[in-house]
């Protein structure tokens, strides 16, 4: 049943031994000042047996952190910190791209270097709080983007993609889901421009392609990724989406003659719209269908919806999750107290089948 996981394949210029990939997962373990640790080296080294890496969520400036203890991409220190997680995964076998996250508007001010505002399409407050060194805070109201900022903004994806090819990462991902800066733009709920990146289904998705334009430009398409959530319904800070149908799909048709490596979606569950960006994106498509069992994920390859399944939680768990997986042996069950604790309990610590 799972023989579909474990034929190699492609991921624009990456090769792919199989099919089980690692999502993204923001772990709060990187220094105050944003710097990947031998920790860190550690960590993705003992997942390297994954078809590819997807880093957590790392910012490509200091506008662009709202959690604390969160990586960037950006300064020498930056790089060097990441060059220690690369070397590590690829002396153990493995790919990783760098997932590069501005958190908009999903933000406080405590969380980030310079203390200030939070930065967002429109000056709309996001619901809920933020954890903080002074613990749970209500997220402040954002400072809109000038029409120029927007544009430096794209810069620093830019410039973000080429510090993570510099560290040694095989690519990048875009993340433009769950409700970060470039999902924001998207929907009126946080989008209410009236300059040419609001308004028309155009103008809001434009932000979304000068960005993956710019990457690609930068380091290679065959090297960028970019991921999605339609109509999942984990989105933060309350935003709504309307019109996913019409919105994805425009979108997914501007991006496909950049002719990235991948598309990465984080299934909502609308099996519809699934199959529609299915038939409109040329090149890889990842898919993560959380809270499912691999058999399950491996029926999306098997039918052709899927080239590559990504795994969260059961990856942070079970670091030999693919041997695991091979050998037909029992899996570690994720501690969810440990996931933004810090230090090595519940992120280096969970035991291997061999162990």
């Amino acid at each position: 049943m799972l023989d579909s996981l474990w034929t190699p394949t492609v991921a624009g210029k990456i090769s792919l031994p199989h099919r089980l990939a690692m999502s993204p997962l923001t772990r709060n373990r990187a220094t105050p000042e944003g710097v990947p640790t031998e920790l860190n080296a550690e960590y993705y080294a003992q997942r390297a047996s994954h078809a590819l890496i997807i880093t957590e969520g790392t910012q490509p400036s200091d506008d662009g952190q709202g959690y604390m203890a969160t990586p960037g991409v950006y300064t020498d220190e930056h790089i060097a910190g990441w060059r220690k997680v690369t070397d590590a995964v690829h002396k153990a076998d493995g790919r990783i791209v760098i997932q590069l996250m501005h958190v908009g508007r999903i933000s406080h001010p405590d969380n980030t270097p310079h203390h200030r505002r939070p930065v967002a399409p429109s000056a709309i407050r996001p619901a809920g709080q933020m954890f903080t060194a002074s613990g749970m805070q209500e997220m402040p109201e954002p400072r809109a983007l000038t029409t120029d900022e927007v544009t430096a903004t794209v810069d620093d994806f830019r410039r973000a993609a080429a510090a993570a090819i510099e560290a040694g990462a095989d690519g990048v991902e875009i993340h433009g889901a769950n409700g970060y800066l470039i999902h924001q733009f998207l929907f009126p709920t946080t989008n209410q421009r009236t300059d040419q990146y609001g308004g028309s289904l155009d103008n809001r998705i434009r932000f979304a392609v000068e960005v993956a334009t710019a990457v690609a430009d930068e380091i290679g398409a065959d090297r960028t990724g970019i991921r999605f959530s339609p109509g999942n319904p984990f989105q933060l800070g309350d935003l709504t989406e309307d019109d996913t149908h019409e919105l994805y799909a425009h979108l997914v048709r501007a991006l496909a003659p950049l002719d990235l490596a991948y598309l990465h979606l984080a299934h909502g569950g609308d099996e519809e719209l699934l199959h529609t960006l299915r038939k409109i994106w040329p090149t890889t498509l990842i898919l993560n269908r959380a809270g499912t069992d691999i058999a399950t994920r491996a029926k999306d390859i098997d039918n052709g919806i899927a080239d590559v399944v990504t795994v969260g939680s059961l990856a942070l768990a079970n670091p030999d999750l693919v041997e695991r997986i091979r050998a037909g042996a029992p899996l570690n069950t994720p501690d969810p107290a440990t996931f933004y604790g810090g230090g090595a309990a519940g992120y280096t610590d969970y035991p291997t089948h061999t162990a």
